[in-house]
């Protein structure tokens, strides 16, 4: 079996998760790390029986692919410098911090034939392709995504941290452009906002209700899909799910067999397959893209109010 030499640069929380999986993946062969803590590059490496590399130069030397897990700020940067040395790319989300760089990077991948897939990781969660094979057109759709205080993604506010997956999710579904936008937010710990809520009317004519808050004593992602025929109610922390639908006059509720995965696992597997075959990523960087257009304009609002 061919297998992929992957590298992972930043090994903080996330980025040791895909050291992690990359060591497990039987088309895959971690061989690099990078990470500005040199310790924590060495740390993470002999777990993973990878080699620490001294500079990016290096890196890129030992590789085929890799993950760009560091903070958003550096992102274009480095994952400029790859593509250019023809290496194939999953890269943490936001994909970059201006959307202009964001394309930049997606037209570079595509004009070298590169694989650049994004990390929005609940697109790989079993929930979504549960609900995806039960849509039909959506017209309104609620999303909460809730979680306490982190100590990672300060740097940047709660939709660019946790809302951006649901809209990059929403997006895909309604397939139709934004028509209007309403937001509010504000912060509460951090520099940025810490709770926000957006309405989104499509030309569609479906309707979305998105709120993140990264200030809840509690976790939950869960969205909610309302068509024609049936609600939907899924959860993507539990991997659970229900449907109600009308029979006779009456609603009944059903369960959503849903088969549980590590959604993570999935991601980074279906991207080593992407770049071993020439196959497109389910989340490119030009999808990546116009969810951080949209995350930035509702960012952009939310400072005007």
């Amino acid at each position: 079996m061919k297998k992929l030499r992957v590298g992972v640069v930043g090994v903080g929380h996330i980025g040791s998760n895909h050291a992690r999986i990359y060591s497990e993946l039987p088309n895959a062969e971690l061989v690099a790390i990078l990470d500005i803590d040199l310790a924590r590059a060495d740390e993470i490496g002999a777990k993973y029986k990878a080699k620490a590399a001294a500079s990016l130069n290096e890196f890129a030397g030992m590789v085929d692919a890799a993950s760009i897990a560091t903070p958003t700020s550096v992102h274009f940067p480095i994952a400029r410098d790859l593509l250019a040395q023809g290496k194939h790319l999953l890269i943490e989300k936001p994909i970059t911090e201006k959307t202009s760089d964001a394309r930049d990077l997606a037209q570079v991948a595509a004009e070298k034939g590169l694989v650049l897939q994004v990390g929005h990781v609940e697109r790989f969660n079993p929930v979504l392709n549960a609900l995806e094979q039960r849509l039909t057109h959506p017209r309104f759709i609620e999303a909460h995504r809730l979680s306490p205080y982190p100590n990672r993604s300060k740097e940047i506010g709660v939709v660019l941290d946790l809302m951006i997956h649901d809209l990059e999710i929403i997006l895909h579904l309604v397939n139709s452009t934004v028509e209007t936008i309403d937001a509010v937010g504000v912060p509460v710990l951090s520099r940025g906002e810490d709770i926000a809520n957006a309405r989104l009317r499509f030309a569609s004519g479906c309707i979305a209700n998105v709120t993140s808050s990264r200030i809840s004593p509690e976790k939950m992602r869960k969205i909610r899909v309302f068509q024609e025929d049936a609600y939907l109610s899924l959860d993507y922390q539990g991997q659970s799910g229900e449907i109600y639908r009308r029979v006779d006059g009456q609603i009944m509720r059903e369960p959503v067999a849903i088969e549980k995965e590590e959604p993570l696992r999935q991601q980074l597997a279906s991207f080593v397959d992407c770049a071993l075959t020439g196959g497109q990523p389910r989340v490119s960087g030009s999808h990546s893209a116009a969810a951080l257009e949209l995350a930035v304009e509702i960012t952009r609002r939310i400072a005007a109010n």
